[in-house]
């Protein structure tokens, strides 16, 4: 077991053998650290929190109480293998969050970006590749296998499908049931979640310039409206603009899809 000395750890939690905790780690009543957990610097654990698994947490996390990181995936098919959850730094994940290692048929690897915010009782299933800056609200559901790339949001209560995957920058409204590609700064809301123009607030936040903003407006209309089929509406985009935005959404669909696309 390797303790840094500044680490301060409460002498109710359990912190087992093998376990790496780093500089200025602290460690609250009554949680429990297991054997392969690694801790980096400055990582702030609060009372009743387990983390177990070959899980890492990154520089200066913080995990609220009752939040439970790297136990099984909720996956029938998965025979304990040995796989892992990374966790990137400076992340806030809150009240009862649970995020699973992956499984061997998945690539082994449940990955988290750095400076997300996971609200109270959200939950990241084995496999899902999480980006930086995300935002998971309140009792929102992101199956195995899912994607979400940097600065996506996702509202409280939606239920996001196995092996979809979110684009940059989109937002899912809160209910929503997503069970299928959702494009890159794209807007979806409703029960069956449907695709409904652009995050245009998340792009002003960013300081996206009107002319990528017009750019991805026309690319839409293009993608609902033009000749042949969906792809080869995504190609023409790559051709007729040169807004790199644009390509991005281009590259997002022709990238291929496990479970089709929202479209306009």
């Amino acid at each position: 077991m390797a303790i840094d000395p500044s680490a301060q750890i409460h002498p109710s939690a359990i912190v087992e053998e093998g376990a790496e905790i780093g500089a200025d780690v602290r460690i609250g009543p009554f949680s429990v650290i297991g054997p392969e957990v690694v801790l980096g610097a400055g990582v702030e654990v609060k009372s009743h929190v387990i983390i177990t698994g070959a899980t890492t947490v990154g520089d200066e996390t913080v995990v609220f109480p009752f939040a439970v990181l790297g136990e099984i995936p909720q996956d029938l098919k998965f025979a304990g293998e040995k796989t892992r959850l990374v966790i990137g730094a400076r992340n806030r994940i809150r009240e009862h969050v649970t995020m699973n290692v992956g499984t061997a048929g998945g690539g082994g690897v449940t990955r988290i970006g750095d400076d997300g915010l996971f609200m109270a009782g959200s939950h990241i299933a084995h496999d899902a590749q999480v980006g930086d800056r995300v935002i998971v609200v309140n009792s929102a559901a992101i199956a195995g296998h899912v994607v979400l790339e940097d600065d996506v949001i996702v509202g409280g209560l939606v239920g996001v499908h196995q092996w979809v995957r979110i684009g940059r920058g989109a937002i899912i409204g809160a209910l929503s049931m997503v069970t299928a590609d959702v494009l890159p700064y794209g807007l979806v809301q409703g029960p069956r979640g449907e695709l409904d123009g652009l995050n245009l607030v998340g792009l002003k936040r960013r300081g996206v310039a009107r002319a990528d903003i017009t750019a991805l407006r026309a690319a839409l209309m293009a993608l609902k409206d033009g000749e042949g089929s969906f792809q080869e509406r995504a190609a023409r985009l790559v051709e007729e603009s040169d807004s790199a935005y644009v390509r991005e959404l281009s590259e997002f669909v022709l990238a291929g899809s496990d479970r089709g696309f929202l479209t306009p």
